[in-house]
């Protein structure tokens, strides 16, 4: 395995890192920053207030999307174990 190929594998699973999470962190964001702005708005200024809408919503994310991080996960790690043979060349 030269460098080339390691360089091309740690990029591969960078990315379905990045794709697979991105999801819960853009809703997470996006209600972190309505509550935001809803408490800059009503000056109520609870620091738990936060925490459970965007846990919740995680979640629920979470949940909803497995099936598609799951598989992208389990088709990266079979395409490795697929490619031993020309990976130890």
């Amino acid at each position: 395995m030269n460098i080339d190929t390691a360089t091309a594998i740690l990029n591969s699973a960078i990315q379905v890192t990045l794709l697979a999470s991105l999801p819960s962190i853009a809703l997470g964001t996006l209600i972190g920053l309505f509550i935001a702005v809803f408490q800059a708005v009503t000056q109520i200024q609870e620091q738990t207030l936060t925490f459970v809408p965007k846990f919740i919503v995680i979640l629920l994310v979470i949940a909803a999307i497995f099936p598609w991080m799951a598989t992208m996960v389990v088709e990266m790690t079979l395409n490795l174990w697929q490619n031993i043979p020309l990976y130890s060349r």
